[in-house]
């Protein structure tokens, strides 16, 4: 049997959903809580406790627990083509744009040993080195998405391309820049899943701990083998997912 302080959580959360409780409204205290449901005030506060980290509610020192104003929910374009690319145009900012907002990028990049998940998408060793890019994705300054990439130096080592961010190459993206050392991709593969989100991409995103995560899992493959995989990391609140499958 679910216990008294989830069914409190899941009917005010249901009452946020429908509509019912609209960003701004004020919940009911603890007390009411606790009379309305028949449980004590510690049951009562465990329930908006739930709803707090989940992000659904805020609580205001001295007035009480609130309707969280949730972002408004953009749209990211998953295509292999994009038009109108050009050099140093991503996705991303095309994506930005068409919603009315400016699409921009903090990252940095260092040397790693892959792990064994990372080995095992890239078809190398664990422990063979990689250059680790971590990216933060920001609409009009505000951090709305992460990335964290890995791309084998024994294909990018010593070569122009080897940092994703700096050099010739810079921002021009992973299909021109393993072109341009003579790696051609071919494919793209997705896997998509979902978590609770991290204590650190928590505090990246400035989002509530319990909040609900998508995991981007992108490989880009040429003919004979991966070249770069990422894990893109997606607010569920923030974003939907738009795919654009060409069809013969």
């Amino acid at each position: 049997m679910q216990p008294a302080y989830l069914r409190i959580a899941d009917d005010l959360r249901r009452q946020i959903v429908d509509g019912r409780l609209a960003p701004g409204d004020k919940i009911p205290g603890r007390r009411e809580l606790a009379e309305l449901h028949g449980v004590s005030d510690k049951i009562a506060m465990r329930a908006v406790q739930v709803l707090i980290a989940e992000g659904y509610v805020e609580s205001r020192s001295g007035s009480g627990t609130y309707v969280r104003e949730r972002p408004r929910v953009q749209r990211l374009t998953r295509s292999w083509y994009r038009e109108a690319r050009g050099r140093g145009r991503s996705p991303f900012r095309a994506d930005m744009e068409s919603q009315g907002s400016t699409g921009t990028w903090r990252s940095n990049s260092r040397t790693d040993a892959a792990s064994p998940a990372v080995a095992e998408r890239l078809g190398i060793g664990e422990g063979d080195p990689v250059m680790c890019t971590h990216y933060i994705f920001l609409a009009d300054d505000v951090p709305v998405m992460l990335s964290t990439s890995w791309e084998p130096l024994e294909l990018t080592g010593g070569t122009p391309v080897m940092l994703p961010e700096d050099g010739p190459y810079a921002g021009a993206g992973v299909v021109a820049r393993m072109r341009a050392i003579g790696h051609e991709i071919g494919m793209a593969s997705e896997i998509i899943t979902a978590r609770s989100i991290t204590a650190a991409e928590a505090a990246e995103l400035d989002e509530p701990l319990g909040s609900i995560v998508m995991v981007i899992q992108r490989t880009y493959s040429t003919a004979e083998r991966p070249v770069e995989t990422a894990d893109i990391i997606v607010p569920t609140d923030r974003y939907e997912l738009a795919y654009m499958i060409p069809v013969e």
